[in-house]
């Protein structure tokens, strides 16, 4: 029988090459994160044929990833309890994939965990994490929360255009070109997934219409700014007690509500039954399930009689599949499947979200850094605007750094990341991500569009 895949005898010492160093890497970012990020700016930039193609071994993969962090995240002592200390484990389920993917060793971009991930387990985790949402509760986080939400989107807002102008002064060739490659147009979808997500971010792309080439610079700009903003929350939020404390913080509101949810969850708590499992599915894909088939109806009925609401965001199926997942998880919060949370919703809605976090990992290509410096030093002006004057109006006002973090990485990572920060302070906080995210979600396109028009102003073009 012939063998359908073969390897060359010349490209075996590539792919070794590619597992040594994706093997090696991961064993020194272990033991000295400092080294191995010193050693990315020595790693090849052109990526070959990744060494695993089949999905099935990539999922395995990213399986014996989970554990090991898993694992290792809960030991109370020795060499990782005091790792952990200062890397969360969240931090490495992004970036363990993320160098198998920069290494070649996976391909994030070829392989179709992505869209699963994204279309399945993304709004199944949205109901099973909305499904203990108390919001009587949560409005007793009081008006810093909102305060906090409404700087983020002002702080990019006027990030955006402060960082052109800057740059116009200094290198005007990093935010200059014409037609479709003038930066502005594509700096012009960045605004829009760091104040809405990639919903908006597609919005912004339809509008201002940047060159593919423009565009997929500035994909890998956003990815590689925002996964960076990540792990500095999700290190502040390891350590949110001492910032608290620096600020003045008072974060007894948020104590109190998360005592409140851990109180209501032991009283219900029970030895889940097989039939509790079945149910936790149902719950989880049921609404999963009318959402795509409302998203199916809506999209097409919008292109046909409404094209102009592609401007709000609207013709985006996956706007709706979120929109709609998150209603029917508060909905049903007001009904008794509310007390499924004491046979694991918010445990398995967890660990779909952690199984999402990997794949979105793989996704990852680490040495794009080096690839556009310019327009990674606008968006590091960008970015910095927005978080000294997060933290001065939470300084200002003695918001907890709860409030910060959440209200940041709602607008900068939308609702697949913002439960994650939120979750990092407690699993019983991530709901308040998810509805900051969706708020970000409505003012997305508006904000975005007013900062592209004001950085096109700015830019000379």
């Amino acid at each position: 029988m012939a063998k359908t895949h073969q390897l060359r005898a010349s490209s075996l010492p590539t792919i070794s090459f590619q597992l040594l160093n994706s093997l090696t890497l991961s064993c020194l970012t272990f033991y000295s994160p400092a080294f191995a990020a010193n050693l990315l700016l020595f790693a090849p930039r052109q990526q070959t044929t990744a060494l695993i193609t089949n999905d099935a071994v990539v999922l395995g993969l990213l399986a014996a990833v989970l554990i090991f962090v898993i694992e290792t995240s809960a030991r109370t002592t020795g060499f990782w309890a005091r790792f952990y200390h200062y890397i969360p484990s969240l931090l490495l389920c992004y970036f363990i994939p993320a160098l198998f993917n920069s290494f070649g060793l996976i391909s994030g971009e070829k392989s179709g965990l992505y869209p699963v991930a994204t279309q399945y387990l993304l709004p199944a985790c949205l109901v099973l994490l909305t499904l203990n949402i108390d919001l009587k509760t949560i409005r007793r986080l009081g008006p810093k929360a909102l305060i906090m939400f409404i700087t983020g989107v002002v702080s990019i807002m006027m990030g955006g255009p402060v960082a052109v102008w800057l740059m116009a002064h200094v290198a005007p060739e990093v935010v200059g070109g014409s037609g479709p490659d003038e930066v502005w147009r594509g700096l012009a979808t960045i605004a829009g997934s760091w104040i809405g997500g990639a919903v908006n971010q597609a919005a912004m792309k339809e509008i201002f219409a940047p060159s593919d080439s423009l565009f997929s610079a500035m994909i890998a700009v956003d990815v590689i700014l925002a996964y960076i903003w990540m792990a500095v929350l999700l290190y502040g939020a390891n350590i949110s007690q001492q910032l608290d404390a620096r600020m003045k913080a008072d974060s007894s509101a948020i104590d109190e509500v998360r005592k409140k949810i851990e109180t209501y969850r032991e009283s219900i708590t029970r030895i889940p039954a097989f039939r509790d499992y079945i149910r936790l599915l149902a719950v989880a894909f049921i609404p999963t399930g009318i959402a795509h088939f409302l998203a199916d109806a809506i999209v097409p009925w919008i292109d046909a009689h409404a094209p102009y609401l592609a401007t709000f965001s609207l013709t985006s199926k996956l706007f709706w599949i979120v929109m709609i997942t998150t209603t029917l998880g508060l909905l049903l919060s007001a009904t008794r499947a509310k007390e499924l949370e004491g046979a694991g919703a918010s445990k398995m809605g967890t660990l779909f979200l952690y199984i999402l976090i990997v794949i979105i990992g793989m996704r990852m290509n680490l040495f794009a850094v080096a690839d556009h410096p310019g327009l990674l030093v606008v968006g590091g002006i960008w970015l910095l605007i927005h978080a000294v004057l997060m933290l001065l109006v939470a300084r200002l006002i003695r918001a907890p750094f709860f409030f910060t973090a959440v209200g940041s990485q709602s607008l900068i990572g939308g609702p697949a990341s913002a439960p994650v920060v939120a979750s990092a302070f407690h699993p019983s906080l991530a709901p308040v991500g998810v509805l900051l995210a969706i708020f970000g979600y409505a003012v997305g396109t508006y904000g975005a569009y007013l900062t592209a028009l004001m950085m096109k102003a700015v830019s000379g073009q």
